[in-house]
């Protein structure tokens, strides 16, 4: 919700203060109506009225007028309640939030707004009883008495009596810093993410227990959490999960299939149900020790189509592999209605693949030939890039020359080059002016010739101009990849983008020849080739 690139290193709370001053009859009132806009902005069960300048009150009662927000100068009309979605960012009460305001200065008023709701809970006429055992123990106070909608008493859960006043919170204090220490060592000894704070069923966790009695209650252990606690999640995960289930049978689903390596680098296969209603992880098949061909693919496929219902299948999609796409004619043979379909991102990965990097592709001569300085770009950032990385005197060199980051990224990794190449050129001054500094030159090391090959590539406009031209004519390749790879339905499009992307690319290829597009271009003849044969290879009845 909050965008920290909002602040731009400027003081929000001097800006506040200054937009206040600034913001007329918000803080000077003048007058017996402006005396009585003032006791409003002062009103604690209303205090965001000072961040807004009145204008005029519509109709004769209710709390409805119109104002002007002191930060955006936007004008709207309404209550206090709108006045406070504006400015606290709050959305469904149909204004629009305040761009204009800092995330510093949301905060701040925040704190105005739980000052205020403070001072009038503190205003209110209450009885001061002395401190007893079990109130001396109780933390927090009461936030009501529903969780999910459903009644707290009726579970058995009696809500807990709530502090009173001020000596009996005094008595309270030492106990609530002795909870929120027992709490942070938990985070620090456990190595918990501090993200995990801001988990809502940690939240109403604390909430539940601290606005309801529990006697005896004990935290939860070691096997409850992994056995008994776990499987009742996962039933009710799967009832969350039975509409979605219902829809299937009127539109069907799409069977994906992917692999990955978890953490212990252990073999594993997705099989995901995608539809209309959204997608949906059915399991985790553990490959450890299993030969992957066809034939294990295929029946991996086919007991997931028995466990959806073969009438609710339309496609199984998997990689553009030989042993995936054998596995999926055999699929298609024994269930006549389901087609496979190779997965589009792949078979674009693919082609950028054999583009930039050649010598994997069948036609090994022919596409060197046009495609060979492709690959030694790319070679020659790759080089550039961990070279500088691989050294923390080089690193925070770089560092001090460069906001952005260099990417650490697998060369399996979908556009990999692409995406170097990218970078490179977001941070091609930032990598001149580092070769051309005092520290590179005074910096000695067993490495010197490879310093001095560095700062040659880098300052070679060639190599620039070079990436320039792979990254033009790759875009719409790029594009129309991430375009792809996406959850919303795509496939009555595939066709489309392919036959636009091609045309991009020769427009790109022959604007950088200067050559009609009538005329040849055997680097575009080989591109375009590449390209073809990859559609070849995944194109569908279904598109």
């Amino acid at each position: 919700m909050y965008n920290p690139n909002d602040d731009d290193g400027v003081d929000s709370s001097k800006c506040l203060r200054q937009k206040m001053s600034d913001a007329p009859n918000s803080f000077e009132p003048t007058g017996n109506a402006n005396r009585v806009e003032s006791e409003t902005a002062l009103n604690d069960h209303a205090p965001l009225w000072k961040y807004v300048t009145k204008l005029e009150k519509i109709g004769k009662g209710g709390g409805n007028t119109s104002f002007q927000c002191n930060f955006c100068q936007q004008i709207y009309k309404g209550s206090y309640s709108r006045v406070k979605s504006h400015l606290l960012k709050i959305k469904g009460d149909g204004i629009a939030s305040c761009s204009k305001v800092t995330n510093a200065t949301l905060s701040e008023m925040h704190k105005v707004v739980e000052k205020a709701k403070f001072r009038v809970k503190q205003s209110l006429p209450r009885r001061v009883p002395l401190p007893t055992t079990s109130s001396s123990k109780t933390i927090g106070s009461s936030i009501g008495s529903t969780y999910y909608g459903l009644d707290l008493p009726s579970l058995g859960l009696k809500k807990r009596k709530g502090m009173s006043g001020p000596i009996e919170k005094a008595f309270n204090n030492g106990a609530k810093e002795q909870l929120d220490s027992e709490i942070a060592r938990m985070f620090y000894t456990g190595g918990l993410s501090f993200n995990f704070a801001r988990n809502p069923h940690y939240v109403r966790a604390f909430e539940i227990a601290c606005s309801n009695s529990i006697p005896g209650y004990l935290p939860l252990d070691y096997n409850s959490l992994r056995t008994i606690l776990l499987q009742k999640e996962k039933g009710n995960i799967e009832r969350l999960l039975e509409p979605i289930k219902k829809t299937w049978q009127d539109k069907g689903v799409s069977v994906c299939s992917d692999g990955w390596s978890d953490s212990q680098r252990k073999p594993l296969i997705n099989i995901m149900v995608v539809c209309e209603s959204g997608p949906m992880f059915l399991k985790a098949i553990n490959c450890e020790g299993k030969y992957k061909d066809k034939h294990f693919i295929s029946n991996m496929l086919i007991e997931s189509i028995r466990e959806i219902g073969p009438q609710n299948v339309v496609q199984v999609i998997t990689n553009n592999t030989s042993a995936c796409k054998a596995a999926g004619l055999l699929v298609e043979a024994k269930y006549r209605h389901i087609f496979w379909t190779p997965c589009v991102v792949h078979t674009l990965n693919l082609a950028l693949k054999n583009i930039c990097s050649p010598s994997t592709h069948p036609r090994h001569d022919d596409v060197i030939e046009q495609c060979g300085w492709i690959t030694k770009i790319s070679s020659n950032a790759w080089f550039i890039k961990l070279f500088i990385m691989n050294h923390s005197m080089r690193l925070a060199m770089f560092n001090d020359h460069s906001k952005l980051k260099l990417l650490s990224i697998a060369d399996t990794h979908f556009t990999s080059t692409i995406v170097i190449l990218k970078r490179f050129k977001q941070i091609k001054q930032d990598l001149e002016q580092m070769v051309i500094s005092e520290k590179w030159d005074v910096y000695k090391e067993e490495d010197v010739e490879k310093a001095r090959a560095v700062k040659k590539k880098v300052l070679d406009e060639y190599f620039w101009v070079d990436i320039d031209y792979i990254l033009d004519f790759t875009f719409p390749i790029y594009e129309m990849l991430r375009m792809a790879n996406t959850d919303t339905p795509c496939l009555h499009l595939v066709y489309e983008w392919w036959v636009s992307m091609i045309e991009k690319v020769k427009l790109a290829i022959f604007r950088k020849e200067q050559k009609q597009l009538h005329e040849e271009s055997k680097f575009f003849d080989v591109v375009h080739g590449i390209l073809v044969e990859q559609w070849t290879k995944s194109s569908t009845p279904l598109h």
